[in-house]
């Protein structure tokens, strides 16, 4: 486990740190390939440099965050924000489904959208899986 990720997950409530703990176990289970990190306060997985995967401490639960979630046609995910994000928040760990979670994963390794080259593109995203 990443250390800094490590110190994310023990910063947090007990419940909570529960969820962190668990999510983050899943998806370096499921990304092997992924390099993890704290980036913008809260730890997020990358596939050659571009963000597929995160998790977030929010007011009153914790979002998983899948940078292209909207184009992996799961009912279970809320759309998030403008781009193709979508979003699943739990406020307990028996809320995780892991098998879905694992379907999840592995779609946020095939279908990916170019966040990584967002700012050169001013805002344009394209598909590249």
């Amino acid at each position: 486990m990443n250390a800094d990720i490590k110190s994310y997950n023990l910063s947090q409530n007990v419940s909570d740190r529960e969820i962190c703990e668990l999510l983050n176990r899943e998806i370096d289970t499921v990304l092997t390939e992924a390099k993890s990190k704290i980036w913008h306060a809260h730890p997020v997985w990358f596939l050659d440099g571009n963000p597929v995967v995160g998790y977030s401490k929010l007011k009153d639960s914790v979002r998983l965050l899948f940078w292209s979630g909207q184009s992996f046609d799961e009912a279970d995910l809320r759309v998030e924000g403008n781009f193709k994000a979508a979003e699943a928040r739990y406020t307990h760990v028996d809320e995780i489904d892991v098998s879905d979670l694992h379907r999840w994963l592995k779609k946020a390794r095939d279908i990916q959208w170019d966040y990584k080259n967002i700012v050169k593109r001013r805002g344009v995203l394209e598909r590249i899986k």
